[in-house]
């Protein structure tokens, strides 16, 4: 025995399919928008992330300059303040320093200071960070390296 399906129940359910279809279609897109900003996101910080590992191998790098020209560094050749010209002499100190003034500048308003206490050495990567949400003042960004020679 067969039941038939009463017409009046087609007609009824015609429009529900349409609804769910629409109900899904916001759905995903307030899940793509998510997923757009997710991305976005993880954009802006692997770039502040990357500047910062620049920053941190220069560091590293000019102390270990200094490392082999300790005599030198520790009679105060290496001091720098933030905002110095690079040298421009042919000594190894001074040829140490604008390679690393140079090497720093590549980073967004890049510049580097070297700061002597005794034997103690503060090295200062300071840079701009314009993907950062915060005002003009607050983008600077430092890395600051203390060691002892």
């Amino acid at each position: 025995m067969k039941k038939s399906i009463k017409t009046s129940s087609i007609f009824h359910s015609r429009g529900i399919t349409m609804i769910e279809v629409l109900v899904a279609l916001v759905i995903l897109s307030i899940g793509l928008l998510g997923l757009a900003s997710l991305q976005a996101n993880a954009l802006k910080y692997n770039q502040s992330a990357y500047m910062r590992t620049q920053a941190t191998q220069y560091a590293y790098d000019i102390a270990d300059r200094m490392r082999a020209n300790r005599d030198v560094a520790l009679a105060g050749g290496y001091d720098i303040a933030l905002a110095d010209a690079a040298p421009t002499s042919t000594t190894v100190v001074d040829q140490d320093l604008a390679a690393w003034l140079g090497d720093v500048a590549t980073l967004p308003n890049g510049d580097g200071s070297i700061v002597r206490n005794n034997q103690q050495f503060t090295i200062t990567v300071q840079w701009e960070d314009d993907r950062t949400e915060a005002t003009q003042a607050n983008r600077v960004q430092n890395f600051v390296f203390v060691t002892e020679l």
